[in-house]
């Protein structure tokens, strides 16, 4: 990248946590930011910062168009984009409608996969770097979170092949792999609306109390007490921005690590049991199939 340090860096989802917190960061490191969200009342406190801020809804393709246009006006092309919006739906298969599937496709794959092909052609011109936003649940994935975590790997899959592709433009794409983060993504989790009772009424029980769990202070499971904070997410993801070789991944936190080592080396089935000791699991009422 020609100066990596004055490129124009547009983030997605800026209202709250990691995006929040990167435009802060970003700025301070010397990039033109660009901080964007779905409401621009939320970003009052980055303009107030001297960040821009801007309306942007990565399942609007207008909102999305109309901010790139405005940076390639103001500085040419984006240098650096954070894609960073999303939110976790929770449930299982069985209840969650296809709807809601797809809604949260259209977000945390559809709408990244748009905007990135917006800002491709400047970032030929010019140089740039795309950092996308995964999770740990894009390497494995837990009963109750099956949607969340197949956008996550299509996420991770999208990087991998984007990565070989732009290489040779001179365009780096990076993933960010977080543990749980104290962020508002857990307060904001989309529980599937569902009847009372049915086979998984005590499962839906149990899933709102592990998350209940893992965000109460002081924590009170692994997840809770390995959560990193969005401040964290947004240092690895500044060093990302700024790091002459970054990496293809950059998994965050020690629970991040401490999982990815235990799927790599664990056979499916212990790691499956793993998992069992960790997270709710559905289970048949007594006198049900085994």
């Amino acid at each position: 990248m020609h100066n990596v340090r004055a490129d124009a860096a547009l983030i997605t989802g800026c209202s709250s946590g990691i995006g929040h917190a990167s435009a802060l960061r970003l700025h301070t490191a010397g990039f033109r930011v660009y901080a964007t969200a779905r409401g621009a009342e939320s970003l009052a406190d980055l303009a107030a910062a001297g960040i821009t801020t801007a309306r942007l809804d990565v399942t609007d393709e207008a909102s999305m168009t109309d901010v790139i246009s405005r940076i390639t006006a103001d500085h040419g092309a984006v240098g650096v984009l954070v894609n960073n919006a999303g939110f976790e739906l929770a449930g299982p298969v069985e209840e969650i409608p296809l709807a809601e599937a797809r809604r949260q496709f259209d977000t945390n794959f559809f709408g990244l996969a748009r905007l990135t092909q917006l800002v491709i052609p400047g970032m030929r011109t010019h140089g740039g770097r795309i950092i996308n936003l995964s999770s740990v649940f894009g390497r494995f994935a837990v009963p109750g979170g099956a949607y969340y975590a197949a956008s996550k790997h299509a996420v991770a899959g999208f990087s991998d092949a984007l990565r070989l592709e732009l290489a040779g433009f001179g365009i780096r794409v990076v993933l960010i792999e977080p543990t749980a983060a104290r962020t508002s993504l857990n307060a904001n989790t989309a529980f599937a609306a569902n009847e009372e009772g049915g086979p998984y009424a005590r499962f839906r029980q149990d899933m709102a109390d592990w998350h209940a769990r893992a965000y109460s202070v002081p924590p009170r499971n692994i997840t809770g007490r390995f959560a990193v904070s969005a401040d964290d997410v947004a240092a690895v993801i500044t060093r990302a921005a700024t790091s002459r070789r970054p990496r293809a991944r950059y998994p965050v936190g020690t629970l991040a690590h401490g999982l990815f080592a235990l799927r790599r080396w664990l056979p499916a089935p212990a790691f499956d049991a793993f998992v069992r000791t960790q997270f709710p699991v559905p289970r048949a009422p007594a006198g049900g199939p085994s």
